[in-house]
Parts: C-alpha cells; structure tokens; sequence
C-alpha cells in the first residue's frame, strides 16, 4: 500500500522538509486547509488522498510524499482547527475559563461539522492540540488538586462538548434532506411517547414528564452538563 510505514510512526515526528534538495511546494499548513476545506463543504466523506490532491494541484502519489497515511491528514485537519482556540490570558477564575474554553470547542465543532467524529486520543499530540491543552492546565492552575485530576477535568469536559455536539450535528444532518423539518418529526414522536406514557405501562416516565412539562431547551441542557462536570472538580461544593 502506498506510504505505509513498516512501523507506527507520529507525523509530526518527521521533518517537514528535507535537508537538501529543493524546496517542497506545499506546507503541511496548505495540506490541511484544503483538507478543512474540502470538509467544510462535503463532509468527511469528501476527503481523500485523491481530492486533497486535486484541490492543490498535484498527483495523487505526489501527496504522499508529504502525508504518508490518509489518518496521517486527518491529523493536520484536526491540529489546523485546533489553531482555533483563543489562547487568552487566564482570568484566575478556573471555572470560568474552563466553560470559556468548552464553548469555544463546541463553537469551532458547529463550524466544522465533522469535527465530533475525528476526535480522538489518538490526535493528541499535534502542536495545537498540545497548546491547548497546556493552557487549559494554565488555567486550572488556582484549583487545588494534581495534575491528573485536571487532566481527567479536561478530558471530561472535552468529551461532554463532544457528545452533545456532535449528536446535535447528526440530527441536524439526519434530518436535512427529507420532506419535513425537524420540529415536524419531533412532534410526531412526542405524540407517540405521549400515547405510550398514556397507556400506565410506564409510570415512572409519566411522573417524570409531569414534573417538567416545558420544551426541553438543548442549550440550557448543554449548559448544565458543563456545569455539573465543574461541580464535581469544585472543592469548595463538598
């Protein structure tokens, strides 16, 4: 298979030019933006070796010579929208710029829609990645407890983001091409539900809904599992 490594091998571990020879006519940067662009308008589906290359205007077995594996570019895509994260100065409030941080990450995955189904330990070591998670850690600096800990905070975090992104995502995307909208089927689906709590089979799910009648508000929701991941991490709430 062309560009398979004989062993496992980390992209960013390789020189991204040669010593000699003359100079290469695409960055890793120009890689991945049209990576992200192809994304951006097709979805993940429209990105292979073969379109990256066209997008840039070379051979196919030419880009190989800059990205060896096709997880390879995912990787590039993945640090190139890390780039967009603000790295702002910590406000000494961890709280605060934990959930800062969190809405960023969802904001930059609502902007890139495929993001949520790339994310992936396995992406962790690019330099973007790598500078976000330092800062992040910067911010945790004022909570009293080790690093592992913090590091468990962030992970959860980043994975909530993730989990309610990403299924809003594909709802949105189940849901775009048929003959009805989404509001539409979700009234159907209530009516449903309604009839089947109606019938005293589920009791326990008919107490629930009465207690809470109102539309569920899905940013209200989001917003409360952010909190309750920094509540479980805050000392001062044991």
């Amino acid at each position: 298979m062309a560009g398979r490594a004989a062993v496992p091998e980390v992209i960013w571990a390789r020189p991204e030019r040669a010593g000699r020879g003359p100079r290469p006519a695409f960055t890793r940067a120009d890689i991945a933006a049209a990576a992200v662009r192809l994304a951006d308008a097709g979805g993940l589906e429209a990105v292979s070796m073969r379109h990256v290359a066209a997008e840039l205007g070379c051979g196919t077995m030419s880009l190989y010579n800059y990205v060896p594996r096709k997880e390879d570019l995912y990787e590039l895509m993945i640090d190139a929208i890390g780039a967009e994260h603000e790295i702002r100065e910590p406000t000494g409030d961890w709280r605060a710029d934990m959930r800062y941080n969190a809405l960023q990450t969802r904001a930059i995955m609502l902007r890139h829609t495929w993001v949520p189904r790339l994310i992936s330990g396995v992406y962790g070591f690019s330099p973007h990645t790598l500078r976000y998670l330092e800062h992040c850690l910067h911010c945790l600096e004022p909570l009293a407890q080790p690093y592992s800990v913090k590091m468990e905070l962030v992970a959860l975090l980043n994975g909530v983001v993730t989990t309610y992104t990403g299924n809003e995502i594909a709802t949105a995307e189940r849901t775009r091409n048929l003959p009805w909208t989404e509001e539409e089927e979700n009234a159907v689906r209530m009516a449903y539900l309604g009839s089947q709590v109606a019938t005293g089979a589920y009791p326990r799910l008919a107490a629930a809904f009465t207690e809470n009648s109102e539309p569920v508000d899905l940013e209200a929701v989001f917003g409360l599992a952010l909190e309750r991941v920094l509540d479980a991490f805050d000392p001062d709430l044991r």
